[in-house]
């Protein structure tokens, strides 16, 4: 008996302790409550979740984005590149006045500089993403590097490894990082395979026993391709069959991708080359190979382009911020596709003050999830955003797993990040910003394709649904803080 009530004090310690923690360290009230919640009426269980998956490391900063060793060269070059970008935003007449502050807030935060220039093509699902990433690798000359959330020993898992062979062989550089969780199918054969034909290859964080939970938590989201430092990819389309839509699948996967040529890509080498020195840790720095000078397009003026990217390591939810300030902006319409709409307070109060505006508010989403739980977490918002008029689609062809925003036919963004607080708080993610009005326009054509395989949701009958499935989404939503 005095053992249990040994225990029972101990454990109420370690309660209370957690729970201090918890209202310490979280930032977002509904996430803090969710936890709260949880650790208080799941005895034991409750508190292994938090510091599983709960314990925020933003303030810790995970790794150092530091390429350069010499601060003051460093310093100079933050310099000139927010002076060129200043001078781009207020001098191009592609970024319309009222489009600016997007620009400034994320060179302002990230110092991701604005670069014009750019040659940007939109593509369609696997079938055309992956001619366009094989036919840029056989044309490497100096190296090739890849960053993927999921790469899955599948089909054309197994082409794309075997042409990074031969380019090894070759003698190009290529480097790899794969997320240890999302492509846990390759850590054995195909990764040995690479290694030992001479490509580097590392998990950005290598799952083991102890540390198992939050590596899982923290993960890469992100997928880039950087050739020779002139030509990238990035977008929502990971190496795996199920992106390539052929007669005998089961599936129809919908998905956007971008291919970018111009100085746009040095972003994307920057954000590779952080990642892989974290990972491999090396010292890879800001040399001349891997930032090359692009010289100007062939066709005029081309396309102007900004990066946001952000993650636990972040001072700030920088891909979050360029979205609210997106919606922020809009006057006449936004277009939003996203496989997980889990949009927390302040992207909800966001989207229902910009439609209450006046702005046609668009949002396409999966009728059904990969995840049963997000899907039922996701409904659950439904009718607040129809009741400020929010135009909500339901796509019945397949899975739409594309992460698109048009504004006003404008601004195009395109990446990795969901519409979720994990992608805005937890994952490593990247997104293009194209201020451009034809890929926007292309966005948008897309967009209103893929809404003839999406009925809308009719508000009145979404709220006369039966009050049981209603309190099951409620119940859903309490935990969506922590999806």
């Amino acid at each position: 008996m005095n053992w249990i009530l040994l225990a029972e004090g101990l454990y109420l310690i370690l309660l209370v302790g957690t729970c201090l923690r918890i209202i310490h360290d979280t930032r977002s009230a509904s996430k803090t409550l969710a936890y709260l919640l949880f650790a208080v009426f799941v005895p034991v269980a409750g508190l292994l979740f938090y510091f599983t998956f709960g314990i925020n490391y933003r303030k810790r900063r995970m790794y150092s984005k530091k390429l350069l060793d010499d601060e003051e060269r460093s310093v100079k070059l933050r310099e000139r590149l927010y002076k060129d970008s200043i001078k781009l935003i207020d001098s191009t007449e592609k970024i319309s006045s009222d489009k600016r502050e997007l620009a400034y807030l994320l060179l302002n935060d990230t110092l991701s500089p604005v670069t014009s220039g750019n040659e940007v093509t939109t593509l369609r699902n696997g079938e055309e993403k992956f001619p366009e990433v094989i036919a840029a690798m056989e044309s490497a000359k100096h190296h090739i590097h890849l960053e993927y959330y999921i790469y899955e020993n599948d089909r054309i898992g197994g082409e794309i490894e075997r042409l990074l062979i031969k380019k090894a062989q070759e003698g190009v550089s290529v480097r790899m990082v794969y997320d240890d969780f999302g492509s846990r199918s390759i850590r054995g054969g195909l990764v040995n395979r690479l290694k030992k034909a001479g490509v580097q290859v590392f998990p950005f964080h290598k799952i083991r026993f102890v540390p198992f939970a939050n590596r899982i938590n923290y993960r890469n989201h992100r997928k880039i391709i950087v050739v020779d430092g002139r030509v990238g990819f990035v977008g929502g389309i990971n190496i795996s069959d199920r992106y390539i839509n052929t007669p005998d699948q089961s599936t129809y996967w919908r998905d956007t991708h971008l291919k970018i040529e111009g100085p746009a890509v040095s972003y994307l080498q920057y954000l590779f080359l952080c990642d892989w020195n974290f990972s491999a840790k090396q010292n890879l720095q800001q040399t001349e190979d891997f930032f090359p000078i692009v010289e100007p397009p062939k066709k005029p003026a081309g396309r102007i382009v900004q990066m946001a990217a952000s993650g636990p390591d972040s001072a700030n939810p920088s891909i979050l911020f360029s979205i609210l300030k997106g919606i922020g902006l809009a006057r006449k319409e936004v277009l939003i596709t996203t496989p997980y709409l889990i949009p927390g307070e302040s992207l909800k109060t966001s989207l229902i003050m910009c439609s209450l505006s006046g702005v046609d508010v668009k949002i396409l989403v999966p009728r059904k999830s990969d995840s049963h739980l997000v899907n039922t977490a996701a409904r659950s918002y439904y009718e607040e955003l129809l009741k400020a008029d929010v135009k909500i689609y339901r796509y019945t062809k397949g899975f739409i797993h594309a992460k698109t925003i048009v504004i006003d036919r404008e601004v195009g963004m395109v990446g990795t990040a969901n519409m979720d607080t994990r992608s805005f708080d937890l994952n490593f993610e990247v997104n293009a910003i194209i201020y451009d009005k034809p890929t926007a326009d292309q966005l948008a054509k897309d967009f209103y394709e893929d809404l003839k395989s999406a009925p809308e949701i009719d508000p009145v009958e979404w709220f006369q649904r039966p009050w049981y499935k209603k309190l099951l989404e409620k119940i859903a939503r309490l935990v969506s803080p922590l999806l």
